[in-house]
């Protein structure tokens, strides 16, 4: 009796299988179609509006300039609110101070002390800041911030005026302080 019920069974379902594999493949086609008519093709300017990375060694960085001076009076309108008023930190990370702290038993890891490149330091102000409104920032504001922010770590003067080419030659305390990535292969 089981044998026959198999047997039955299997003979029920054969065909429906066929059917139901010509099915599946006019519907992946249709699928495949409704897919590839969503939106449209993206133009080389489109994809440079969302290209917005900047490399450690300063690829990517935009035209542009900012001062140590302008920097302070968009920190006090823009950042102050998160990072305190001098950079010391509040809801925001601390920015400022930290430096020879890092082998102590309590290290201050700040954009002075840790970070190992200044363009991440405009590479991060520019795609996520300030907080409620990331990416609103023109990029002399962000190049004016930078300026700021590394002025009140002491890794450039008061009269620092920041660009493309300024900002990339910037040596970070922390620049060796890092361990390049022995894996093979790019992210």
């Amino acid at each position: 009796m089981i044998g026959f019920a198999a047997l039955s069974l299997a003979g029920c379902t054969a065909p429906a299988r066929d059917v139901g594999a010509r099915d599946a493949s006019t519907h992946d086609a249709t699928q495949r179609g409704a897919i590839d008519a969503i939106g449209a093709p993206l133009s080389t300017a489109d994809i440079a509006a969302w290209n917005i990375d900047v490399a450690p060694d300063g690829r990517g960085l935009p035209a542009g300039s900012g001062d140590v001076a302008t920097g302070a009076h968009i920190f006090a309108a823009k950042c102050a609110a998160c990072h305190g008023a001098n950079g010391e930190g509040g809801m925001g990370d601390r920015l400022i101070g930290g430096r020879g702290t890092l082998a102590s038993d309590k290290p201050v890891r700040t954009v002075g002390s840790y970070w190992p490149y200044a363009t991440t330091l405009f590479d991060y102000i520019r795609r996520a800041m300030p907080y409620n409104a990331p990416q609103s920032l023109s990029a002399d504001e962000v190049y004016a911030l930078s300026a700021w922010i590394l002025n009140r770590n002491g890794i450039v003067p008061d009269d620092a005026r920041l660009d493309a080419h300024s900002l990339a030659a910037i040596r970070m305390p922390n620049r060796d302080g890092f361990v390049p990535d022995p894996r093979p292969g790019r992210l």
